[in-house]
């Protein structure tokens, strides 16, 4: 009678059953993850090691630099002396004042019947002292003074209220008014005046250089 072989090919032969194919894609898959992985750690270890290395440099150097001497008296001394000039330019240019604006001005207001025979004027001070008057009260140095003759009370108030409207003139008061002698001409402050005129004396301030009324 013939033998007959029942058992399976591959076991015939001697030979193991081959993995399917799924399941040695999902080990290499598996693998390649791993060693990208590794890569990136070691990467990222690398960059941290450098930038450590890289901070304990700069650490070291900043170290290294020698502290700031402290300052000097001359140093200390600087902003005293800063104050004290900026205090000068300050009352410098307080005391400056535009003379050709304030004579224009003064010329543009005087009356036609007035004849101006002297003008006194001088800078005004950031704080001017107190001086006593004849009677006793307290009262600003006067720094402009115009003297002058005319024909009447009138033309005297006139200037003087002209006078009071200029922006860069404070305080203008009536200082004297005297009639004429028929006989003899009169002093007007500085010249003289033709006989029968009266004469005047108008007085006040020039204000400080940005000072408001």
């Amino acid at each position: 009678m013939r033998a007959v072989n029942l058992l399976p090919g591959d076991e015939s032969a001697g030979g193991r059953k081959a993995p399917p194919v799924p399941v040695l894609v999902g080990c290499i898959g598996a693998v390649l993850v791993a060693a990208l992985l590794a890569v990136l750690y070691l990467s990222a270890s690398s960059s941290v090691a450098n930038q450590r290395r890289a901070l304990e440099q700069v650490q070291s150097e900043y170290a290294a630099i020698p502290a700031p001497p402290a300052p000097s008296a001359v140093d200390s001394q600087l902003p005293k002396e800063q104050a004290t000039r900026v205090s000068s330019l300050a009352t410098a240019l307080g005391q400056r004042v535009a003379w050709d604006r304030i004579l224009r001005e003064v010329s543009q207001v005087v009356p036609s019947d007035v004849f101006l025979t002297a003008l006194n004027a001088q800078s005004p001070t950031i704080a001017p002292p107190i001086v006593e008057t004849s009677t006793g009260l307290s009262a600003l140095p006067l720094g402009f003074v115009v003297s002058g003759c005319t024909y009447s009370q009138d033309a005297v108030a006139r200037f003087l209220a002209r006078l009071d409207v200029i922006p860069d003139l404070t305080g203008i008061t009536l200082g004297k008014s005297d009639s004429g002698s028929d006989g003899a001409s009169t002093s007007g402050g500085g010249g003289t005046c033709p006989k029968g005129l009266l004469t005047f004396s108008l007085q006040g301030n020039v204000r400080p250089s940005g000072a408001t009324s």
